[in-house]
Order: C-alpha cells, then structure tokens, then sequence
C-alpha cells in the first residue's frame, strides 16, 4: 500500500476513535469543591520602580528585602499601581531579587474597611517556559523531521485525554482504575499509530501495551490489597477528599496513579522491542522462531535492566526530600518502610517494573507472530501496512 493511503487510514481511525470517545470528554459534570482554584485570587504585574531594598533580620536569620511599586497587568485593578515587598515579612529560601520591568504574580486582599492590599507571590514563568517549549518542539522537529512532529501532535493528544477525560472521570465520582485503563489505552494506542503509522510494528506494540496495562492493573489490585495501602500517604489526596463534596476512590485513585506512571516507560518499551524483532527479523530472515525469540530477548533484557533503573531513580529523586528528612532523624529505613506514604512508592516502582519486565517477552513473541505469520492471511495483509513506516520489509 502507498505511504499517503496508510497515513489517511491513521487519520480516518483517529477521527472515529475521537468521536467515539467525544461524548465520555464532553459530558461530565464536575463536583463542586468548597475551596478556590489554586491561583484564582492571583494576578499578573509587573514591577515598575524599586522603592527600598536592605537587609532584615527575622528571628535571627539576616536576609535581603526589597520593596517595589508594580502596576497590575490585569484583573479588576488594571493599570493600577501597588506597592509589595519581597522578602521583608517572611523567609526567603532563595538569592533572586527584583528588578524593574519583572513580571511577577501578586495577590490582591481588600480589608473590611476597603483598603487594598498587595503581595508578593511568585516570579511570573510562563513566557521562560514557553521559550523552552518552543526550543524543545525546534530541537525534535531538527532531529526527528515529520517523525517528530508526529510525536509533538501525539504529546498534545496524550495530554488532552489526561485533563479531558481521565482526571474529569475519577473527579466524578467513577472508578479511578478502570477510567486510568481505558484512558490509556485509547492515549497509547491512538499516539503509537500517529507517531509510527499504520505498520506491522505498531499493531504489536498496540496488541502487547493493551495486555500489559491490564496486567499491571490486576497486579497492582493484588499487591495494593496484600499491603493493605489505602491511597492515604499522599496529602493531596487527603485534601482533596476534604474539599470534594462527591465520595473519592482513594485506592482506586492509587491505582490509576500507578497505571498512568508506568505508560511514558511502557510506550517505548513496547516500541523499542517490536522494532528490534522487525529489524532483527530484515537483517537475518533465516531466523526461525526460536532463534530470532532468542535474539531479540538479549535486546530486550539490557533494555528492561536499564528501565527498571530508570523507574527507581525517579521515585528516588521525587521523594528525596522526605529520606533527607528521616535520615536527619536518624530513623531506620527497615522501619521507614511500613508507612504508606513510602510503601506507596514503593508498590508503585515495583508493580509498574513487573509490568515491564512482562511487556518484553510478550512484545517480542506478538511482533515475532506479525512478523512470521501475517502474510499468511491473503487478501487482507495488505490492510495492516508495511513492517515499518519507512516502507518496510516484506518477506514472502
């Protein structure tokens, strides 16, 4: 099949996909919650004169201040000059300091007897990180051509049914497991065929992500249940439970947590062990099924080793504050382990590298099955593409 026909079939399934899923995105309601949206009260300014600047000390710790005039960028007080201070109240934990023509972001109080009051939030970041998403999107387009942009579209996609679909779903009441699973499925599922078209390899690392994810759930409902984890050891959960008005699935929400974090890892597992059975398969087609099994595991093996390191290091590094804290406690991490705020992560790295390491050996027998056996099916081979995207190899 032509190239041009395999992509308009990508995008005529996506279509359908979309609107398939259309009416699960669009008709939920939220609950209410009985607290503000994080930000609501805060508005851009920007700083306009520094009025005063020093040194304070506050409880014994010496450290700079400043106060500035800055003008309000929006909101009910546009155009309207205030004065904030920096540093003057409360303790600074870093060395930055204001400079005419900052964007900051302030909060605006009025008191019962209509004085309006400004205060220093934050330093305004959008415009940095927009400049660092636009060198990221510049550097993938540089290097990885239409390939690329397919991945920056598949991105977008993948963040749309997060925030569009998922996280509206389990705000609604719905169980947080089995909306984690659909969602990503459909986000998987339908970023794999728009970033490597409609190939051979794609359909296996679809087939085998599919398989994987329910793997992994059922996984993490047992080992969730045997460790007795109620989805407690995050505080955000517990204010979240606080401020909704609706019932939360708290072990579901737990769940869905762990499924959500093990599919960036899981789509290029997938993806990297079905090209390697394809490539393997091209360079040497007198492999028989054992032997190319064979081969395309030792890929497999060093890549699940280095995997399984990665996922360790970042639940590590995320939670490395709080083992500063115990260990400046002298506390012992044998005893450390039992609270669920660490065994939480603790399930999580593993339940999420057990479902990993299943993705290699089932990958590599489902891509080694589309690779053997697809031209098997006559007429309708032609309907599943090419080995790869490039063209691919085709073996008669």
């Amino acid at each position: 099949m032509k190239k041009s026909v395999l992509w308009l079939i990508v995008v005529v399934l996506a279509g359908v996909i979309g609107l398939a899923v259309y009416p699960y995105f669009a008709n939920v309601e939220l609950p209410d919650g009985n607290f503000s949206a994080f930000g609501s009260e805060t508005v851009r300014a920007r700083v306009v004169q520094i009025i005063e600047e020093g040194e304070i000390d506050l409880g014994g710790l010496v450290q700079p201040y400043q106060v500035a005039r800055v003008e309000i960028s929006e909101g009910e007080y546009q155009g309207v000059p205030m004065e904030i201070d920096y540093g003057k109240r409360q303790i600074r934990s870093d060395d930055y300091r204001l400079d005419v023509g900052d964007r900051v972001l302030v909060t605006i109080s009025k008191t019962p007897d209509n004085v309006v009051n400004a205060y220093f939030v934050d330093f305004e970041r959008s415009t940095s990180m927009l400049w660092l998403a636009g060198i990221f999107g510049v550097a993938i387009l540089v290097i990885s051509g239409w390939k690329g942009l397919r991945a920056l579209l598949s991105m977008v996609f993948s963040l749309a049914v997060i925030i569009g679909y998922i996280i509206p779903h389990i705000l609604a009441g719905e169980d947080p497991l089995t909306v984690s699973i659909i969602g990503s499925a459909i986000l998987l599922g339908v970023t794999l065929y728009l970033t490597y078209g409609w190939t051979l390899k794609t359909h296996a690392a679809v087939l085998s992500m599919i398989v994987v994810l329910l793997l992994t759930g059922g996984l993490s409902v047992l080992f969730v249940i045997v460790t007795r984890l109620n989805g407690t050891g995050d505080e955000n959960t517990m204010f979240l439970m606080q401020s909704l008005q609706t019932p939360l699935n708290m072990r579901g929400l737990l769940l869905g947590g762990m499924i959500i974090g093990a599919l960036g890892v899981l789509d290029d597992l997938v993806t990297t062990q079905a090209a390697a059975v394809f490539e393997l398969h091209h360079a040497n087609p007198n492999f028989g099924f054992v032997g190319l099994y064979r081969s395309a595991m030792r890929i497999g093996q060093d890549h699940v080793a280095a995997t399984v390191n990665t996922l360790v290091l970042a639940y590590a590094g995320a939670s490395l504050p709080m083992l500063l804290m115990f260990s400046l406690g002298r506390g012992s991490y044998a005893y450390l382990v039992n609270f669920s705020v660490v065994a939480e992560e603790i399930v999580r790295t593993l339940v999420g590298s057990l479902g990993l390491v299943a993705a290699v050996p089932l990958t590599t027998a489902v891509a080694i099955g589309f690779a053997f056996y697809a031209d098997r099916l006559g007429g309708l081979r032609q309907f599943l593409g090419p080995e790869d995207a490039e063209g691919g190899h085709h073996h008669h």
